[in-house]
């Protein structure tokens, strides 16, 4: 006869020993039969972004290694030669330079600006909304009529800067006719138009943060810029890399202003501010070297995805350090 011990050991070994892990077969098919509903509802937005955006893509890259004019049938293939005679023209260069300039100055001076009006709107301040609307305005504005109204502020016989500044002493500006000047005055109206959305995306992260961070550093005497610096910052790094993506890929692809400002015919930033998006657009459509101008736009396009992944690198790579 067995011993209630030996009985008791037993009945502890079976228990210990490990049960069998039953497959959920009924979960992973309703899980396969969810990805199936969401791929077939998402397949007619997909194919439409595809068809609009994807394929375009692909059609420059393509047509960047023919010689067309846009009109005959005979398109000869001439390799990278267009991109070979894009970094021989000095306009295009010029182009390159001034769009740069114009992109970098603007996300120099929208991102933080927009941070620091978001930090100052979003604490207790009366009259709260009107203040985010008069910063969001100029951004829902259309931009034709913006740079109308920006060209006789700044036009140089009867503007209205001019007739400002004149009461402090300042002589008269060629705004639009001197190089610096007109660059100056498409950096004020890109910023001016793109500060209030900035503005709105960094309230939106910053109402997010929980007041608890804020608590726990006064506790420890982090307040005011300290606060700022070390709980808001870290905070809204993604945030502050869309903003920066997204201020960038705009900047680099300004023309209504360069063009409504002033034209060809009236001989400012057409030429005084040549940047990349015009000098595409008038090889193309004016001078017909539809080629040349595919290269000008696969060299833009390779710009804006080159910074684009730097910025997430960098926020990739800061978030795995911490």
């Amino acid at each position: 006869m067995s011993s209630p011990i030996l009985k008791q050991e037993h009945l502890s070994t079976d228990s210990e020993k490990p049960s069998k892990k039953i497959k959920p077969v009924r979960k992973s098919k309703k899980l396969k039969s969810t990805t199936w509903f969401v791929v077939l509802g998402l397949l007619p937005v997909l194919s439409l972004f595809i068809y609009i955006r994807v394929i375009p893509i692909l059609k420059t890259f393509y047509m960047s290694f023919f010689n067309w004019d846009m009109v005959s049938l005979n398109r000869p293939f001439i390799g990278l030669q267009n991109y070979i005679t894009l970094f021989q023209s000095d306009n295009f260069l010029i182009s390159l330079k001034n769009t740069s300039i114009i992109a970098f100055s603007v996300f120099l001076f929208s991102v933080p600006f927009a941070l620091i009006l978001a930090v100052l709107i979003t604490k207790q301040v009366r009259f709260k909304s009107w203040y985010e609307a008069i910063y969001f305005l100029p951004f829902v504005a259309p931009m034709v009529p913006v740079t109308v109204i920006w060209k006789w502020i700044l036009d140089g016989n009867n503007g209205l800067l001019n007739y400002v500044i004149s009461f402090f002493g300042i002589s008269q500006k060629a705004w639009l006719l001197d190089p610096t000047l007109a660059i100056i005055s498409v950096i004020i109206i890109t910023v001016w138009k793109t500060l209030g959305y900035n503005m709105i995306i960094f309230m939106v992260g910053l109402r997010g943060i929980s007041k608890e961070y804020y608590e726990a550093a006064a506790i420890d005497g982090a307040t005011g810029i300290k606060a700022f610096w070390y709980i808001t910052v870290p905070i809204l790094k993604p945030i502050t890399v869309f903003v920066s993506v997204i201020t960038l890929i705009h900047s680099y692809n300004v023309f209504s202003q360069i063009y409504i400002l002033a034209s060809d015919v009236q001989g400012a930033p057409g030429y005084v501010v040549r940047v990349l998006v015009y000098d595409m657009i008038e090889n193309g459509f004016r001078f017909f070297k539809m080629g040349y101008a595919s290269a000008e736009a696969v060299i833009l396009f390779l710009i804006v995805l080159v910074l684009t992944m730097i910025q997430l690198g960098l926020n990739k790579e800061k978030g795995l350090s911490k």
